[in-house]
């Protein structure tokens, strides 16, 4: 596992963080976006892909798919109910020699505390995500 976080000078505060997993892309693909999604986005019947798409799930992270290329990123607005702003998430899978990479990164996160929560958040997710295909 691997992190980059910082002030950047567009997106705010931003934070990711990455796994490689020995699995095929289209196997992690179709995990992440199927009976993984809980794992990354939270408890929501199906991800939608057209851009614009809302969604709602279960713990109340509101979110709308800003845009989505299957097999490799989806970019999606994403706002907890107690949050007064949005900030974009994006997931990517990309083929490595040793398997597959996952990253998540997260911007336009308010302030270096709330970067700090997300990036404990997004650790334990990678984690979980890794578990999956140790």
């Amino acid at each position: 596992m691997s992190e980059s976080t910082g002030l950047t000078k567009d997106a705010g505060w931003e934070v990711g963080v990455r796994t490689t997993v020995a699995a095929q892309p289209a196997v992690v693909w179709g995990f992440l976006v199927g009976e993984g999604l809980p794992l990354w986005l939270g408890e929501i019947s199906s991800l939608p892909v057209e851009p614009g798409a809302s969604f709602v799930t279960a713990d109340g992270v509101r979110g709308s798919i800003r845009s989505y290329q299957d097999g490799q990123r989806v970019r999606v607005g994403w706002q907890p109910e107690d949050w007064p702003h949005d900030t974009t998430l994006q997931l990517t899978v990309k083929e490595v020699a040793t398997g597959t990479t996952v990253a998540l990164h997260h911007e336009r996160l308010a302030d270096r505390d709330e970067r700090r929560m997300m990036l404990g958040h997004w650790k334990n997710v990678i984690a979980a995500i890794d578990a999956q295909f140790a």
